[in-house]
């Protein structure tokens, strides 16, 4: 984008680290929090990077959510657990939900960890990575606040409720698919108010279930129920909205029925008075151990020849590349890495203040 600003990994690390510590996380969570965000910007997915910044110390200052994280462990089986984040930092809690079922597959083979009464965690993709490091299978869906309607339906209930599942292969990198269950989720929405950019017809609905397409009321309608988005395959069944919507239910039952936590309108952040809460977020990690099942090389080698057959596979005119899941961000964090990472003048002047607001002068983007 015109006037993008590049700022140097690093620099932006530093600041997010002594932002976090400046609202009370303590100094091992911050650098988890700041590596998550960082590790969003660099693969290129800015909804989710600091773009997230102030609603994560908007939502410390207003009590919706605690800058030191407690979990308990509320049932736990060798395969299994069920954490209760108590409303800490998501990425703390998604951290420890991910090392805890990384653990329980080396030992039985699966790992499976539930969490209730958690809040925002980032990027769904970073989790699985994590089991990727460890020669394993790495799937993680979460709940979120409510923005997408049911199919023939208008209100938004379901959240985004992504799906992330990540496999090594025997390429430089692994398979990682990441992606929200609506055509579109609020980060990007976020994006494109921040730019001043419309949106396509067809992603986002109003409450008569005609296309909208302005960013900033659209962020107001998705919060006073007049705006909703549309499931994967768009409205109706003809190009495979009923799938959409059934996949954002399955990320539903998974977040909030194991945990017997909230799902849906629970998950608005207000209570009956209209006073904010926190969102009780429920979340789902698995790790699968796969020197369980076959020789990990085995397994690379034959996903990788998965891959690599796709790519190669006969290509539409006019088109140069065939992408797996996973590549275009691992090429993005190549470059940002070097180059630094693409902020918007928005963003850096929302930066700026922030680092303000806080008394960090010391910060000026």
């Amino acid at each position: 984008m015109e006037n993008e600003k590049r700022i140097p990994t690093h620099d932006l690390q530093n600041f997010t680290i002594d932002v976090f510590l400046k609202v009370g996380v303590p100094p091992a969570d911050a650098q988890i929090c700041a590596d998550v965000l960082l590790t969003s910007d660099l693969r290129g997915i800015e909804s989710h990077g600091m773009s997230r910044l102030k609603m994560y110390i908007d939502r410390i200052l207003d009590g919706r959510q605690k800058a030191v994280t407690k979990i308990d462990i509320l049932r736990e089986t060798p395969g299994t657990a069920l954490l209760d984040g108590n409303h800490g930092m998501g990425a703390v809690i998604a951290t420890t939900a991910m090392r805890m079922a990384i653990e329980k597959a080396k030992v039985v083979g699966t790992g499976t960890v539930a969490v209730t009464n958690s809040t925002h965690f980032g990027i769904a993709g970073y989790y699985p990575l994590m089991a990727v490091k460890e020669n394993m299978i790495g799937i993680t869906v979460t709940n979120t606040r409510p923005s997408t309607a049911p199919t023939f339906g208008v209100q938004p209930l379901l959240g985004t409720n992504p799906i992330a599942f990540s496999a090594p292969t025997d390429e430089e990198t692994p398979f990682l698919f990441d992606g929200a269950t609506p055509i579109i989720q609020r980060g990007k929405v976020e994006v494109h108010a921040r730019k001043d950019l419309a949106l396509p017809s067809g992603y986002v609905i109003d409450e008569t279930g005609k296309p909208a397409t302005d960013p900033q009321k659209i962020l107001k309608g998705l919060n006073n129920d007049t705006n909703a988005f549309l499931p994967l395959g768009g409205a109706g069944e003809e190009f495979g909205g009923h799938k959409g919507y059934g996949l954002a239910t399955i990320v539903e039952i998974l977040s909030a029925s194991l945990q017997n936590g909230y799902f849906l309108l629970d998950l608005i952040g207000f209570d009956a008075n209209g006073a904010k809460r926190p969102f009780g977020l429920g979340h789902f990690f698995q790790a699968i151990s796969i020197e369980a099942f076959t020789d990990p090389d085995d397994f690379k080698r034959t996903t990788g020849d998965i891959l690599r057959t796709l790519r190669n596979s006969r290509k539409a005119e006019g088109q140069e590349r065939i992408y797996t899941a996973g590549e275009k961000e691992s090429e993005a964090q190549k470059i940002n890495s070097v180059k630094g990472i693409p902020v918007s003048p928005n963003l850096v002047e929302e930066l700026n203040t922030l680092a303000k607001n806080l008394g960090m002068q010391n910060y000026q983007f």
